[in-house]
């Protein structure tokens, strides 16, 4: 953290989708940090598309000075699993499909990069990790005593008393690699924030949040969110019964930044990786039956309302 202007130092790891690309610019126009890389990862859709993405949204914000590296191309030891039926083929809901990309990846692998970045800087570097943990887990393998020098990780991620939204017991980052949840879970952080569905799914963007920004935003910032969240909302009140969508990244980019937003509780938490109908699912000890010590502060209570003031406020100062 910068200890004059007490923002956060933070490296970005994301899949990006939708709500990825709408936490990347929270973060950017927010003024609470210094974004130092944003790491990209396979989930939402493949790699290859999440970098295209991050890339993209980097330069429609006009912030190409945040280095990107590329990451893991899959799972740890599963195969891919993408969630094409909600940020569409592309990831972002067919948006700025006509950009040139003008921009380049780093050549430094993304795990790498983390290592390097949080040795360099011990106590300083908070991580924000809204796409499944593959990257983290690639870099603990490496090296192991990481958890001692990041300052904190803040991670979408997760269902503590709610369903899935992949499975009936999953959360979709955590299932789409949950071998590297668990390590990432017990490896031993001094501060990890767990922003689950719990809270992520009462912060709705509908039509009035989009009418704001309209008056706000950048034109072509307003355009860009109207037209990527357009089927995400559709999907949303098909499964949901109501005309908006959850923001899951946005919501963990705007608790890393402004922590007051939300409100936290620490549990044990662990990750179900060997079940046929519930690998994926974050287990949290509310009652402490397993004797554990809590090892995550479980977010369970969110103010929505000041979330949206703060979520609308960054994205029309970019």
């Amino acid at each position: 953290m910068d200890t004059q202007t007490n923002k956060r130092t933070v490296i970005m790891d994301v899949d990006t989708g939708i709500d990825d690309a709408l936490g990347i610019m929270l973060a950017a126009g927010s003024g609470d940090c210094d974004i130092l890389g944003i790491t990209t990862v396979n989930g939402n859709v493949s790699l290859e598309q999440a970098t295209i993405n991050t890339l993209k949204i980097t330069q429609l914000i006009q912030h190409n000075n945040i280095p990107i590296y590329r990451g893991a191309n899959a799972p740890l030891v599963r195969k891919p699993t993408f969630e094409h039926a909600v940020h569409g083929n592309d990831g972002i809901g067919g948006a700025l499909q006509d950009m040139d990309v003008q921009r380049s990846t780093e050549a430094q692998p993304a795990h790498e990069y983390m290592i390097e970045q949080v040795m360099n800087r011990p106590g300083e570097i908070t991580l924000i990790m809204t796409a499944p943990l593959t990257n983290l887990a690639r870099a603990l393998l490496h090296q192991p005593d990481l958890p001692q020098y990041v300052r904190e990780v803040i991670i979408m991620g997760g269902a503590v008393n709610e369903y899935g939204n992949i499975t009936p017991t999953a959360e979709y980052n955590i299932y789409v690699d949950p071998e590297a949840a668990k390590q990432v879970f017990a490896a031993g952080f001094q501060h990890i924030v767990l922003i689950p569905l719990d809270v992520t799914r009462r912060v709705l963007l509908d039509r009035n949040h989009l009418a704001a920004l309209a008056r706000t935003a950048k034109p072509e910032i307003a355009a860009y969110v109207r037209q990527s969240t357009s089927d995400y909302m559709q999907r949303y009140e098909q499964r949901n019964g109501v005309q908006a969508c959850a923001m899951h990244d946005p919501l963990a980019v705007a608790a890393a930044l402004n922590p007051k937003l939300v409100s936290t509780t620490a549990y044990h938490v662990d990750v179900e990786t060997n079940s046929d109908l519930c690998d994926g699912q974050t287990v949290c000890d509310f009652q402490n039956r397993l004797g554990k010590h809590p090892n995550i502060q479980v977010a369970l209570n969110v103010d929505h309302i000041e979330f949206f003031h703060y979520f609308l406020s960054a994205l029309s100062r970019l």
